[in-house]
């Protein structure tokens, strides 16, 4: 551990460590610390902090409020035909995830798609997490959640539905990362803006509107008013459809009716969760991927200095290995009276 005038570095492990203990010391269950505590490990080794450690104070909150069971055991209610159904028992969705892609991916192979719900979840990390693992194994996959309700229609002044992420992962050649994106509807994760929030730091224009619709730059008042869909109409309408697909769908909660029902604890709000998995062999693909492969590679090679979604993730992974990762100090000192 060395330490600056506001950060500190801390290795992996430490993160992770720092990720577990404060989980485990509320009263989460090992499977649940342990699968969350690996997502947000990941998550400030790719530079993503509004999905890091920041989160744990949330899911510590959200347990201490009652909201969430701590040791809830996921059951796994339908594995009928391609469809595999868990009921999360309002417990946190990391380890049900863990629990149903084995599944998923077996009756995906068996039947060329298959898809993976959860209800009853409190989902709170970044998507691409979900999917790499999948897209590792061979498989292309899809994934969406209900998000924090706090996104506007476009030209609209309040919240209409969640910020409601998107993900999406295709396996590549031996030795290379999978092609993931992951992105929510709104122009920015919510947990960026509460970042911005806890250091002071302004909003950049564009990203929200304050309760009487007007552009805001506080991230206070983006708080009490709404975020702005990304790319106007186009970003709202992604995310009504993953409000119907993660929600209604599945015989879950909108975001609306989530956050009616929620403790404001600033934890996650409960929802449902929806995953695809396609077998790229039942459907031709598979003896073109190295095609795909290679012309993915191609791309990011003649196109300098732009890249691909992901490249700047997976560097700052590789860095992270060799040599850690940055931790406010206030953070860390939060975290660790958690502990």
């Amino acid at each position: 551990m060395t330490k600056g005038a506001d950060h500190i570095r801390l290795s992996l492990e430490q993160v992770r460590h720092l990720a577990e203990q404060p989980l485990l010391r509320c009263g989460i269950s090992r499977d649940h610390a342990d699968a969350m505590a690996e997502v947000v490990t990941l998550a400030e080794a790719d530079e993503a902090r509004s999905h890091g450690l920041y989160r744990i104070l949330g899911c510590v909150a959200a347990v201490r409020s009652g909201k969430v069971d701590p040791v809830a055991v996921p059951e796994v209610t339908s594995t009928a035909g391609a469809v595999v159904r868990i009921d999360a028992k309002g417990g946190f969705a990391l380890h049900p995830l863990r629990i149903g892609r084995p599944l998923l991916a077996e009756r995906a192979r068996q039947f060329g798609i298959a898809a993976l719900a959860l209800n009853h979840c409190y989902h709170f990390s970044a998507l691409w997490g979900d999917v790499e693992p999948v897209a590792e194994d061979g498989l292309v996959a899809l994934a969406c959640t209900i998000g924090a309700h706090s996104v506007a229609l476009a030209g609209g002044s309040a919240p209409a539905f969640g910020t409601n992420p998107l993900a999406f992962a295709y396996p590549r050649g031996e030795g290379r990362k999978p092609f993931v994106f992951d992105l929510s509807a709104s122009t920015v994760a919510k947990g960026e803006i509460e970042l911005r929030r806890r250091s002071g730091a302004s909003l950049p224009p564009g990203w929200a509107v304050d309760e009487h619709g007007a552009p805001t730059t506080s991230p206070d008042a983006a708080l009490r008013g709404a975020i702005l869909p990304f790319g106007g109409h186009k970003g709202a309408a992604l995310g009504l459809m993953v409000e119907l697909l993660a929600g209604p769908l599945l015989g879950d909660l909108r975001s609306a009716e989530a956050l009616a029902v929620d403790t404001r604890d600033g934890g996650p709000l409960r929802g449902g969760y929806l995953m695809l998995a396609i077998d790229p062999a039942r459907f031709g693909g598979a003896g073109r991927l190295n095609e795909a492969d290679a012309w993915l590679t191609a791309l990011a090679e003649q196109h300098r200095p732009a890249r691909l979604p992901g490249t700047r993730r997976h560097a700052a992974r590789a860095r992270a290995r060799e040599e850690g990762v940055l931790v406010s100090r206030s953070l860390h000192e939060q975290l660790m009276e958690l502990c």
